[in-house]
């Protein structure tokens, strides 16, 4: 059963909390979404649209009748990008706001703090987040899209508008690592090099000596997959320097928190990227939803990739819950191993019953004037990466992150 596109955009106007329909009784028990994000802190400028898209999302269910005739109550923490805070927020969840669902995380190490508590309560859980592939778990539904469906899209168009040697500079933490190692394989695969990787902590933001050494490695194509706030010194000091027009630029991260608007468009012209979402596509149920966001009382402008798959992961929850009549843990996890699918702003997203990720359209971009714009869309990519190593209707009980062999 597919939530479908007359009914997106039947939706009505959202309110900013969570108001109710009057013919949701006023004595029904709630169903509680638990959300666990950076709304503060250096993670915010991808905290606080995510929050938004999840309350947004809240409320248009509400303002339809809610879910089996009963509202949704949201109980949500702040984590100020203190990774302890995770762990410390997911014990109150499941424990004394016993919800019936959680969505949050946005660094893979904020999932992992969370994951585990989430498992050993049977509390179901939803990452809505890009990232590094590999996860394997019964437990949870991860609505962001992997290297496979990503990295293996960008690279071969990066390297035809540029060349062969490619110089990786990549976050110094699990996402970082890993999605340089599907960099090399991907570059490998489409006859290229990567003559050199350098690893970056989250707070580096003097990339003097790494320019240096990038113009005495003189590759064809620098492909960047930073993060944060720090890391976006890296684009300035590289327009800056002079270099962004002479060796192109491809990123797996940036733009995914609106980093291309806060670039001038002397500082991002020409950057390539590779996502499942741009507020630049073209279609009934993109529009529909900036206008809801604004009428919410948000700038359409601020919503990105990762709000719009908080969005979506949120409404496959729900359609799962209607299809199995109960917010109870395991009918809500049969429906969603259905096969189930919803349609919304960046296309038809589809649970892979094998893996629990999503089957998404990704869209190849470059960054024009602050804006990404769409160059080509392919269609439904699976996770194969993912699908490589995990096989959850074979081994249920598997609860891993697998290193894929790369």
């Amino acid at each position: 059963m597919t939530f479908n596109r007359r009914q997106f955009l039947a939706a009505g106007t959202a309110m900013a909390g969570t108001g109710l329909m009057p013919r949701i009784g006023r004595a029904a028990e709630p169903i509680k979404l638990g959300s666990i994000l950076d709304t503060s802190g250096i993670f915010d400028a991808y905290g606080k649209p995510m929050d938004r898209a999840m309350r947004l999302a809240v409320a248009d269910l509400n303002d339809g009748g809610g879910l089996l005739d009963r509202p949704i109550e949201i109980r949500a923490y702040d984590t100020q990008s203190d990774m302890a805070l995770y762990a410390q927020y997911a014990q109150q969840l499941t424990r004394q706001d016993q919800v019936d669902v959680v969505h949050g995380g946005i660094l893979s190490a904020s999932r992992e703090a969370i994951r585990q508590t989430m498992r050993r309560s049977n509390t179901l859980y939803f990452y809505n987040v890009m990232y590094e592939g590999g996860v394997c778990d019964r437990n949870i539904f991860i609505n962001g899209v992997t290297p496979a469906q990503q990295v293996e899209v960008l690279i071969p168009h990066a390297m035809k508008q540029s060349g062969k040697k490619v110089y990786v500079l990549a976050a110094d933490y699990n996402y970082g690592q890993i999605m340089a190692r599907w960099i090399n394989k991907f570059v490998r695969d489409n006859g290229g090099e990567v003559v050199a990787t350098d690893f970056f902590p989250l707070d580096v933001a003097d990339f003097g000596s790494t320019i240096a050494k990038i113009q005495s490695a003189a590759p064809d194509l620098v492909v960047a997959p930073l993060v944060g706030g720090a890391h976006l010194s890296f684009f300035r000091q590289w327009a800056a320097s002079g270099m962004k027009d002479r060796i192109p630029l491809a990123s797996t991260t940036l733009g995914v928190g609106n980093e291309h608007k806060v670039l001038t468009a002397e500082e991002g012209d020409g950057i390539m990227v590779a996502y499942n979402y741009s507020q630049e596509i073209e279609s009934p149920e993109n529009d529909g939803f900036k206008a809801k966001w604004e009428a919410a009382g948000g700038n359409a402008g601020e919503i990105n990739e990762f709000a719009i798959s908080t969005y979506a992961g949120v409404m496959t929850w729900a359609e799962a819950v209607r299809q199995a009549g109960t917010a109870a843990h395991d009918p809500v996890v049969e429906a969603l191993e259905s096969g189930l699918s919803v349609d919304g702003p960046s296309g038809k997203i589809t649970v892979d019953p094998q893996t629990h990720h999503a089957i998404a359209d990704v869209r190849l971009m470059e960054i024009r004037d602050q804006k990404m714009q769409v160059l080509e869309t392919l269609p439904q990519r699976q996770p194969m990466d993912t699908q490589a190593v995990c096989d959850l209707g074979a081994n249920p009980g598997d609860n891993t992150q697998y290193e894929i062999d790369i």
